[in-house]
């Protein structure tokens, strides 16, 4: 009866990783940079490498949590130019959760899932399945853009992963503002 239990527990515990989930309700400025998050995964899915730096900050540092992190916009471009151009893996992502402080206007948090797809027939994986956590600023020109952004080293995927992967991109839903009578 136990391992009955154990056996239903662990197979509807599973059950929630494959389904989307529901967006979160976020303020207006978080949907923007949801947007935004997307238009950066849509400028790497497009190939558009103009569209990509478009999107990164003059002094930004990707792979933030590494020891040396790629700094500065043109490094970051150079630097993602073989990926850009999609040739030997595709990369996709989309946010799951961005967040602000409140009364910080210009600063805000992303992450969700990314997906990559190894163009070699030969790889041992097809699909490998990360995370990405981004920093973005608001600019002076009034323009979201990333300062830093770091991931979480893909493995493998499963089939049903990459299933849920594709299932799981969602729109952002922004929450109604509070008026004060």
């Amino acid at each position: 009866m136990r391992l009955r239990s154990f056996v239903f527990a662990s197979l509807f515990a599973s059950i929630p990783a494959l389904a989307a989930p529901p967006a979160p309700q976020l303020s207006a400025e978080e949907c923007a940079v949801w947007q935004r998050e997307q238009s950066f995964a849509r400028s790497v899915a497009n190939r558009d490498a103009a569209s990509f730096a478009g999107h990164v900050g003059e002094h930004a540092a990707f792979g933030a949590s590494l020891p040396e992190p790629t700094r500065g916009r043109e490094a970051i471009v150079k630097r993602w130019a073989s990926l850009i151009e999609g040739k030997r893996a595709l990369l996709r992502w989309y946010p799951t959760r961005v967040t602000m402080v409140p009364g910080v206007e210009d600063v805000a948090w992303s992450s969700g899932p990314s997906l990559f797809e190894v163009l070699d027939p030969k790889a041992k994986d097809r699909y490998l399945l990360g995370a990405f956590h981004s920093v973005w600023r608001k600019d002076a020109d009034g323009v979201w853009r990333v300062l830093f952004d770091d991931g979480v080293e893909p493995r493998p995927a499963t089939a049903e992963e990459v299933t849920a992967f594709n299932a799981g991109q969602a729109e952002c839903s922004s929450r109604p503002q509070l008026t004060s009578r």
